[in-house]
């Protein structure tokens, strides 16, 4: 196959119609230095559209599209076959096809997939970072966090994390030992970026006592010691006073409804 031209047009980046003229080309041989592959991304308008087809028949290059709106779409057609430039549709005719198999109206909105895949990483890297930054492992993450947790042991620290990751939210958390002073990456942080999760002593003394159970330890071990909570609960009222945080009551609530408190926080001081 001698060298040939083909146009990729799209009205986002144009990244799927160009992976899929590739791997066309790929079946002659293999020899896709033998094709010019001119992608235009970002067309917006029909003068681009007219102009593309100019360029393509002076070129005699074939033009593969993804194009999403209706009237770009049709543009491109017409233009095309006015001119007598061949042109292939890659995702109108399957767009149709699902409109009428599945009775439902496309958005016809560019970058779609794109959006999708920035979100889905977006997930994921907030999931990582959650995983990494845990128990104050590394006090590094509390200056890269959108949102900081901070408290005793067994207020749901690590589960509030991973379920704000799945939101997106790059969350660490801290917790809080009186023996042990608080990494200072803590008070350089907006105060507004901090939460303090706050417990009743009994609800955690129950909550200690069933996880010393669930090890096969005893339940009367320092850890569950009411003495012991009173003394980490005032540590805790100290650090947040402290750090001037918003504080959150998980003494009866469930995971999901502390994180619906967070974010409704998150909202308010970011606007």
């Amino acid at each position: 196959m001698g060298m040939r031209t083909v146009y990729v047009v799209s009205d986002s980046v144009g990244e799927t119609a160009e992976l899929v003229v590739k791997a066309a080309i790929s079946q002659f041989n293999g020899n896709v230095s033998a094709t010019t592959i001119k992608r235009i991304p970002y067309v917006e308008d029909i003068g681009t559209v007219h102009e593309v087809i100019s360029l393509a028949k002076m070129d005699r290059a074939i033009v593969c599209f993804t194009l999403v709106v209706p009237n770009l779409r049709k543009a491109l057609i017409e233009e095309a076959e006015k001119k007598g430039v061949i042109y292939y549709d890659i995702i109108g005719p399957l767009i149709d096809k699902m409109e009428t198999s599945y009775e439902l109206q496309p958005k016809y909105e560019p970058g779609r997939v794109r959006k999708l895949d920035e979100d889905y990483f977006k997930k994921v890297e907030a999931i990582e970072f959650a995983v990494k930054y845990d128990d104050g492992r590394d006090p590094r993450g509390i200056l890269k966090a959108d949102i900081i947790l901070v408290g005793v042991s067994r207020t749901s620290k690590t589960p509030l994390s991973q379920y704000l990751a799945h939101k997106r939210f790059k969350v660490a958390n801290v917790p809080i030992v009186p023996e042990v002073e608080p990494p200072e990456e803590l008070y350089k942080v907006p105060s507004s970026k901090c939460i303090g999760l706050k417990i009743s002593p009994d609800k955690l003394n129950d909550i200690r006592r069933e996880r010393l159970k669930s090890l096969g330890l005893n339940d009367k071990a320092m850890y569950a010691n009411m003495d012991r909570i009173h003394e980490e609960l005032s540590y805790f009222e100290k650090i947040v006073d402290r750090i001037g945080c918003e504080v959150i009551d998980v003494s009866n609530k469930a995971v999901e409804e502390t994180a619906s408190l967070i974010q409704t926080i998150m909202t308010k001081s970011s606007s």
